[in-house]
């Protein structure tokens, strides 16, 4: 089942990315520095760049690359952090802005969370496959470096993907997650 932007949903036209494990999203590559991120993301738009709050000693600063599509104020299309250490290790792609991206063949941006997890459901039982839940029940890939996250729009919840990987001091993608995306489904869009 292909995921199709309807007009009333809420969902902007998207540009599609590729996703490789390990490797990064689009055009950007896990270890990119700063510079590099912002190089690479003009091809969806204009990029700020800012830094993180230091929450945890373990991790070295980061910096957090919002990229926005077009010229118009609106919230970012994909927010990309980077750590001075590591480099890129996460890449949020934004519910109703971001670029699609698909999983095995499931597009994986903007969904409706439960209309998601049946999709997951089917899937791994088509292929005698596996899944997974995050600790707040949203249904994803089996696949380590893809956290699934919500991101409320209007009543909707949508899934918010963030494609990982490990960051110094950290010993999962689940460890190295951003502060600001923990709790980023709490607020509306």
């Amino acid at each position: 089942m292909t995921f199709k932007a309807e007009a009333d949903s809420g969902v902007a036209d998207r540009v599609e990315w590729s996703y490789a494990p390990k490797v990064g999203v689009g055009p950007l590559r896990f270890g990119m520095t700063v510079d590099e991120v912002v190089e690479a993301a003009q091809v969806l738009g204009r990029t700020r760049v800012g830094d993180c709050p230091r929450d945890h000693a373990i991790f070295s600063p980061t910096w957090k690359i919002e990229v926005h599509r077009g010229a118009a104020p609106v919230p970012p299309a994909v927010t990309a952090y980077v750590s001075q250490a590591a480099g890129l290790f996460c890449i949020a792609a934004d519910a109703v802005h971001g670029p699609q991206v698909e999983h095995d063949g499931i597009s994986l941006v903007g969904r409706e969370l439960r209309e998601l997890e049946s999709e997951e459901i089917a899937h791994a039982e088509a292929v005698d496959g596996h899944f997974r839940y995050t600790p707040e029940g949203y249904a994803g890939p089996d696949d380590p470096g893809v956290v699934m996250r919500g991101q409320r729009v209007g009543q909707v919840l949508r899934s918010r993907p963030l494609f990982m990987v490990p960051r110094d001091g950290a010993h999962t993608e689940w460890d190295s997650m951003p502060s600001e995306e923990h709790c980023h489904g709490q607020s509306t869009t």
